[in-house]
């Protein structure tokens, strides 16, 4: 499979690149020029930052803001950035212990060689960093060596850009990253160091003896000449408005028929509306007639199913008679439900004209429910409610009234 390897400098105009065309067990193409001379017919494309521009830190994120990248992860590495949040890309890379590796990359930057390569037509491509390109293995660490300055793959997910060093002197940088190796217990056991250009092998024994960890010389080494396969993917950057267009022609004979489905739908809907509204009408126009005939010197009909009800109430109190909706019926009816399910507690109750209101608290939200659905099938009429929830526990107001 054919890999285009694009160079992108971050601080440079994206109007020329170095490129390499890498071919599994083949030597790469290698080429320079504007990003319309690009080669076009690559499986896949890789965006390569160089190693100085693109900061990978430990870090610690919520769990919830690992695979997306967002104003949280800029905010968990705002310590050790100078710029504002805003202005980096950063992606979380995955976990390495206790704490997390985050990729640090300038947003505008990658925003300029983002609209360039569009318009040159790439819109589908790999984020890679030049670090996570250096050959990695457990328990060594990776070196690229100029003769001046370099950069060192220290994980699988970890690196970066060093400082100075000279031939006899390896570089501070590194000794400090093997410092914080050693305090972790994961100092490793020794360092392959590669050159990027000839003549940049240093007093390999000196470095040894300045570091305390062998290293030793690994060749020659070049970002394009990396196996296709090297490497850790930043982020994945896909154009998804060119792909849909297709579909959306593909679907529209669908979206037709369910358009039209969706109106007949609706147009029963309203039909069956319709023909209810005209039953109710002659219903409540008989249950207007019934309480006038008895209760004829009634002054307005508002409700007259409730206005029946109310009256029925005050005659049973006239002849002596308990309603259901008076408090001993209600409290009886509310205490047998409650019976039914005794690990339900009774906090506050109040009652007032037939409605009584009962704050309840339960181990579980299961409990409540078997609760309203025993003083439903009591003969009440339930209404439920939040309430303040004691903790460790659950909570309700219910609203019961008479049938």
């Amino acid at each position: 499979m054919s890999v285009l390897r694009i160079y992108a400098s971050l601080s440079d105009p994206p109007t020329r690149c170095q490129w390499a065309l890498v071919n599994d067990g083949q030597e790469p193409v290698l080429g320079e020029g504007t990003l319309a001379q690009l080669p076009s017919h690559a499986a896949r494309v890789q965006l390569v930052i160089p190693a100085a521009q693109a900061l990978l830190a430990r870090t610690r994120v919520p769990s919830a803001a690992r695979h997306r990248a967002g104003p949280v992860l800029a905010f968990a590495v705002e310590d050790q950035t100078v710029d504002e949040p805003d202005a980096n890309q950063v992606s979380w890379l995955g976990a390495a212990g206790e704490d997390d590796i985050v990729a640090v990359i300038d947003k505008a930057g990658l925003e300029r060689w983002r609209t360039a390569l569009s318009a040159a037509g790439l819109r589908n491509y790999e984020l890679h960093c030049e670090t996570l390109l250096l050959p990695w293995a457990r328990s060594e660490w990776s070196l690229a060596w100029n003769g001046r300055e370099g950069f060192a793959r220290i994980g699988e997910r970890e690196g970066g850009a060093t400082d100075c060093g000279e031939r006899a002197a390896p570089p501070l940088s590194l000794r400090l990253w093997l410092e914080a190796a050693k305090a972790r217990d994961a100092a490793p056991a020794s360092i392959a160091l590669y050159a990027t250009v000839p003549g940049a092998e240093p007093d390999i024994d000196a470095w040894t003896r300045e570091l305390g960890v062998a290293v030793r010389f690994a060749g020659a080494w070049d970002w394009r000449a990396a196996p296709p396969d090297a490497g850790v993917v930043l982020a994945q950057e896909r154009q998804r408005w060119g792909a849909l267009n297709g579909i959306a022609a593909r679907l529209r004979p669908a979206a037709w028929i369910l358009a039209a489905a969706v109106v007949l739908h609706a147009g029963a809907l309203v039909v069956d509306w319709a023909l209810l509204a005209s039953e109710q009408r002659p219903l409540r126009q008989q249950m207007e007639s019934r309480f006038r005939a008895l209760f004829p010197d009634a002054v307005a009909v508002t409700d007259p199913a409730l206005q029946m009800r109310r009256k029925l109430a005050e005659a049973r109190h006239a002849a002596g008679r308990a309603d259901n909706g008076d408090f001993l019926p209600m409290i009886e009816q509310v205490a047998a439900g409650m019976k039914a399910v005794p690990e339900c507690s009774l906090r506050v109750l109040s009652y007032e004209s037939g409605r009584m209101t009962l704050e309840i608290a339960a181990p579980s939200e299961e409990r409540v429910n078997r609760l309203v659905t025993a003083l439903t099938q009591a003969g009440l009429g339930v209404v439920r409610s939040g309430a303040a929830k004691p903790r460790g526990a659950a909570a309700a107001v219910l609203t019961v009234r008479a049938p």
